[in-house]
């Protein structure tokens, strides 16, 4: 049976006079893959900050698996099991591929940060992070720099990155952002792998209507930072308050 792994209550945050986030109270259960979208500047990715811990809450909750990280620091709730993604690649662009994978699994195994030399060693890690990079289908590239990678790619070793640090709630900001259309495949396949891990949630903010109906099993709509509908992707798309929330167009042609 499915269980709350992430909870927001009453989640809020202002900016001066401008309240971004409006009370946000949800329940992210195990199993279910949620999309979050919303016309520009509802406060999608401000939500996202703050349950990953980027920005400090004014008032309300999170909790993961029944404990409060309102407090915690973005560290502290990625060693509790939040994994995110960024609409901007956030990598070591100086370290190869095979060792940003490395690094996440020494992280992980509490092996510690060791100079590279030392991790060189770490033969286990190395095949776990190879097997990662093959599920993404960058082993051939594990020896590259990442900054020599195309965009396309780097989003893949991003989510190789999350795939290693194995993390309860998986949050992916526009993961097909600026990647072609042989590329974007890759990564939606890997996080409908992902969502069949049935003891994991999935948080995914997206614009893209066919990549939505693809993977969500529930949407929320966040418009001026308030939650405006939460259900099932057929029923949100169809609802009133979606299609005044988008300036009165059909939501499937946003």
């Amino acid at each position: 049976m499915s269980r709350v792994l992430l909870e927001t209550r009453d989640l809020t945050v202002r900016f001066g006079g401008h309240v971004a986030v409006d009370s946000v109270s949800c329940a992210f259960r195990s199993g279910e893959l949620t999309a979050i979208v919303g016309p520009n500047g509802a406060g999608k990715t401000t939500y996202f900050n703050l349950i990953s811990g980027q920005i400090p809450a004014a008032s309300g909750r999170v909790a993961l698996d029944g404990r409060d990280i309102t407090r915690a620091s973005v560290s502290q709730r990625t060693a509790l099991g939040i994994g995110r993604a960024f609409q901007l690649t956030n990598l070591f662009p100086n370290l190869s591929v095979l060792e940003n994978v490395r690094l996440v699994m020494q992280a992980r195994s509490k092996t510690g940060f060791r100079l590279l030399t030392m991790a060189a060693s770490l033969h286990d890690l190395t095949e776990q992070a190879e097997a990662v990079l093959a599920r993404v289908r960058l082993l051939d590239r594990a020896g590259q720099t990442v900054s020599a990678l195309s965009h396309g790619d780097q989003r893949k070793l991003e989510v190789a990155l999350l795939i290693a640090l194995d993390p309860l709630v998986y949050m992916f900001d526009e993961p097909t952002a600026g990647m072609s259309v042989d590329e974007a495949p890759v990564v939606l396949d890997l996080i409908a792998d992902l969502k069949a891990q049935t003891d994991r949630t999935i948080l995914l903010v997206e614009h893209k209507m066919d990549v939505i109906r693809s993977l969500a099993d529930r949407i929320i709509v966040l418009h001026n930072g308030a939650l405006a509908a939460d259900g099932p992707p057929a029923e949100v798309m169809a609802s009133a308050v979606v299609q005044e929330a988008y300036m009165g167009k059909d939501l499937a042609d946003v």
